[in-house]
């Protein structure tokens, strides 16, 4: 698990685009990119479209989608590893590792408004995959997982305040959920389009990693 010592804002600022690290804030006029759509440091303001080079631009696809996921370093070049090394589309096969991850899977169907949220309530136990309790952020949930959230933890004021409001929620195509509860199945596997929505450039990652 990716941990972020400084400030996460300044992250989607250099990215020049919302990263969604910070959950609900990042859909308010407290976003750092609605305040300051600049790069962050003193000359940030003045040089707001610097050059890149195309290592420059492959980089930065490569931070942008590490960032989102919250994952580390090390785990985000072994998903590649484990990608590359497997028949068919590169690109395709790493988001389906990265898409499947249990924290990311539970942010996806709005269970957490962060990746770092439901890392955290992945952690402390509270979901269920198959019947079965799994507090590893980075498990690997296969089509046809029912995950549930436990039956104490719907007891918990978020959860219990959150759940109206999921009725009205677009969830991936790759998902569904149960009305009125806490339960969601995976169906298929995500497809990279669905999962990029613009945020970052896969073909520049795996660009990156095999020069």
């Amino acid at each position: 698990m990716a941990k972020v010592l400084g400030p996460k804002c300044r992250m989607c600022r250099r990215a020049g685009m919302k990263l969604f690290i910070k959950g609900e804030r990042c859909y308010t006029t407290k976003c750092a990119i609605v305040r300051r759509n600049y790069p962050p440091g003193q000359a940030g303001a003045k040089n707001s479209k610097p050059r890149l080079t195309g290592y420059g631009i492959q980089l930065r696809e490569k931070q942008k989608a590490k960032q989102f996921y919250g994952v580390s370093e090390t785990q985000f070049s072994n998903y590649f590893s484990r990608a590359n090394s497997k028949e068919g589309n590169t690109a395709d096969i790493m988001i389906q590792f990265l898409e499947m991850r249990l924290d990311n899977v539970i942010y996806r169907l709005g269970w957490a408004n962060s990746h770092a949220q439901a890392r955290q309530f992945v952690g402390h136990g509270y979901f269920r995959v198959d019947g079965k309790k799994v507090n590893i952020p980075s498990f690997h949930v296969k089509p046809g997982s029912v995950i549930t959230l436990k039956p104490r933890s719907e007891k918990y004021s978020y959860f219990e305040t959150l759940l109206p409001s999921l009725s009205g929620k677009q969830l991936p195509s790759w998902a569904t959920m149960e009305q009125g509860a806490y339960s969601a199945k995976v169906v298929d596997a995500p497809k990279t389009e669905e999962a990029v929505q613009g945020i970052f450039d896969m073909k520049a990652i795996i660009e990156f990693y095999s020069r």
